[in-house]
């Protein structure tokens, strides 16, 4: 049988994979990042997203109560910040950028550690596509993440009020999960209890574009970024856009972020979306 397994906490940070960066974009009021010298910038940031997301892990088959066996029980459940935010270990997320002239290197990564993180579960399907309604279960995931993005840069076009840039890299995933479950089934249907873990370790190549667009005076300014990619048995995709404020020490911004999975091979994917603050230091 193959029960779905919840990534969900660890992904609401997964963050990185270089959403942020579009905040690091150049700074168009400031002083000219097209002048030829080195301009700096780091970023740390907090994403607090809503996440839904399956990653299949073998178990023993289940049987009902008059003794059939049960191979196709998947559960669909989603984590927001209310939830995973009491069990956060530790986390870590900043992403950089130096640029001299038209050209950039941008970089991002982000770790985060969860201790048992109690599901929410959305829905149980049987088999057949049967929704097992009166289940009632208790499950748990503990997991750590690392996500790290690196790409370099070119600005395709620039004005005093705007900016274009296309890029292209890699993104680094990997995921350290155990599932923990209990379910006991209506009339006996089902009844369970068990323990899971897998690891997940990707590598995918990606392109994008990202940049800003600046209003009025210059200070209110609109990030935007977007890429996607592929790796041996995975695609992923990720699109920001935002609105901040330029201080003569960096900026502002808070964005809406989201990024998204999918395992072929694993059968999983995971999906997370919402807003992201981050502040730039540049220099």
């Amino acid at each position: 049988m193959t029960q779905s397994m919840n990534l969900k906490p660890a992904l609401a940070f997964l963050i990185l994979a270089g959403g942020s960066m579009a905040a690091t974009a150049p700074a168009l009021a400031a002083a000219d990042p097209y002048d030829g010298a080195w301009h700096f910038s780091l970023t740390p940031y907090l994403w607090l997203p809503n996440v839904n997301g399956n990653v299949d892990a073998r178990i023993p088959a289940l049987r009902t109560a008059a003794g059939d066996v049960v191979r196709d029980v998947r559960l669909s459940a989603e984590v927001g910040p209310n939830d995973y935010l009491e069990n956060l270990s530790f986390a870590g997320m900043v992403t950089g950028e130096a640029r001299k002239g038209d050209w950039s290197v941008l970089t991002d990564i982000i770790y985060i550690d969860f201790g048992d993180q109690s599901s929410k579960v959305r829905d149980i399907t049987g088999p057949d596509g049967r929704a097992l309604t009166a289940i009632s279960r208790d499950i748990s995931t503990s997991l750590s993440a690392t996500v790290w993005t690196l790409a370099g840069a070119y600005t395709v076009a620039h004005a005093p009020t705007w900016n274009l840039d296309v890029l292209a890299g890699f993104r680094y995933v990997g995921i350290d999960t155990e599932l923990k479950w209990s379910l006991s089934g209506s009339q006996g249907f089902l009844d369970a209890a068990g323990r899971a873990s897998r690891n997940l370790s990707e590598w995918d190549g990606i392109a994008g574009v990202k940049g800003q667009v600046r209003f009025g005076d210059g200070h209110w300014f609109m990030p935007y970024y977007a890429d996607i990619g592929t790796g041996s048995s995975n695609w992923t995709w990720q699109a920001l856009l935002g609105l901040g404020y330029s201080f003569g020490w960096g900026d502002v911004s808070l964005s809406i972020r989201s990024l998204s999975y999918e395992f072929n091979d694993n059968d999983a994917d995971l999906r997370m979306t919402g807003p992201a603050l981050g502040v730039s230091f540049r220099w």
